[in-house]
């Protein structure tokens, strides 16, 4: 049970890059990730690698359906059943969080040294971002 905590613990680390600093939701009418955008004041080129990172990072659909259905399965089935399904969800999951990372890594390499400190700096999950400089 210790491993799914510390899976969990990390899903929601990569989760937190991608939703907003303390303060970003007081903007009406932007969501964390157009602020981004805009602080990053990208070039025509970095704007393609934008998109293709938006493409990647984000969450399917169904990827909260299969949560939904496997939340649903589970008063339904057996203890090993439901173990077996936690690590299938477990496993799913650390691809996803792996697709998401490699499209970060990508992304953030087309960035001057300027813009990664802003994007280092904005995408600090919110207990971390009080503390950054």
């Amino acid at each position: 049970m210790a491993a799914s905590k510390r899976v969990l613990a990390v899903l929601a680390a990569g989760a937190a890059l991608l939703s907003a600093a303390p303060g970003w939701s007081q903007t009406v009418g932007l969501t964390p990730e157009q602020k981004l955008h805009d602080y990053l004041h990208l070039t025509p080129q970095q704007e393609l690698g934008w998109e293709a990172y938006r493409a990647q990072a984000s969450a399917p659909n169904h990827t909260q359906e299969r949560r939904r259905s496997a939340a649903a399965l589970f008063p339904t089935i057996t203890a090993p059943q439901r173990m077996d399904l936690m690590e299938a969800e477990m496993r799913q999951e650390e691809a996803d969080l792996h697709r998401q990372a490699q499209a970060l890594r990508r992304f953030y390499a087309m960035l001057t040294p300027e813009q990664q400190k802003v994007f280092d700096t904005q995408t600090l999950p919110p207990a971390q971002s009080a503390k950054a400089p």
